[in-house]
């Protein structure tokens, strides 16, 4: 399964959302690959990922395809082993920012689902954080994704916003991947105790939209666990914030259900 954190919106938690959503489903036991396509490289670096000059990265995978190459590397040869258990990353690069304007024009938003369709039989779970805008990247993500999840920070960026959004996906997706799904917003950053959040809540759900629960409540943990470069599951496995990230794997993909059966 293949699924996409994308928002128009920066600094709504997508790589915080999309690296600990993969690393809650590595830490049960299954085997997860972490696509990270922002050239700001976030989830690479949050997942313990050291980018160097001999790192095979996704900026190298796009070049590859507009290149000319006599022996093209293999899609797994771009997978970097985290130092987490079943925890692998397909690493973001800065040069990400300069392929684009070549990527689109020769229009190659179709080889990271050819990847990707390479690399699932190796993989149990497949997640990808995007850049924060509608751009070559993102668009690539939802051709290549089954589903997607919308992150959203409980700050004054409005429901109707997130329903354009989604007005733009729903082309996308008539026009280039007709099964891709939306899984529903995902709240991050959320305080119970004050009236903003709960009535930014309320705002979605009059509009209709799929609100995904449990909520990701706001605490210093989650930036902590940053600047160590450990999510949340293994650097604090049993702190409430992390067993919320559980539920909301749970929520989203019926891991109980699953494991019991």
């Amino acid at each position: 399964m293949v699924s996409v954190v994308f928002n128009q919106k920066g600094g709504v938690g997508k790589s915080t959302i999309s690296t600990n959503l993969a690393a809650c489903c590595a830490n049960l036991g299954f085997k997860t690959l972490l696509v990270d396509l922002d050239s700001q490289g976030n989830s690479t670096h949050y997942a313990g990922i050291d980018v160097t000059e001999n790192t095979l990265t996704v900026a190298d995978m796009f070049r590859q395809v507009v290149g000319f190459f006599r022996t093209p590397n293999k899609p797994v040869e771009f997978v970097q082993a985290s130092p987490f258990e079943n925890l692998f990353v397909l690493p973001a690069s800065s040069e990400l920012s300069e392929l684009e304007r070549e990527l689109e024009s020769r229009y190659k938003m179709f080889k990271l689902r050819e990847t990707l369709k390479t690399l699932r039989p190796s993989f149990d779970y497949i997640f990808i954080d995007t850049p924060p805008n509608f751009n070559f990247y993102s668009k690539a993500a939802l051709i290549a994704a089954d589903n997607y999840i919308v992150p959203f920070d409980c700050d004054a960026f409005s429901a109707q916003a997130i329903t354009r959004l989604l007005d733009n996906i729903a082309e996308l997706k008539a026009d280039h991947n007709p099964a891709l799904s939306f899984l529903g917003v995902a709240i991050n950053q959320f305080n119970s105790q004050a009236k903003l959040p709960e009535s930014l809540v309320k705002e979605l759900e009059n509009e209709g939209l799929e609100v995904i629960r449990p909520f990701i409540n706001a605490t210093v943990k989650v930036k902590e666990s940053h600047s160590k470069r450990v999510p949340l599951p293994f650097y604090l496995p049993n702190h409430k914030v992390t067993k919320q990230f559980h539920g909301l794997f749970e929520t989203l993909y019926s891991t109980k259900e699953s494991m019991s059966e």
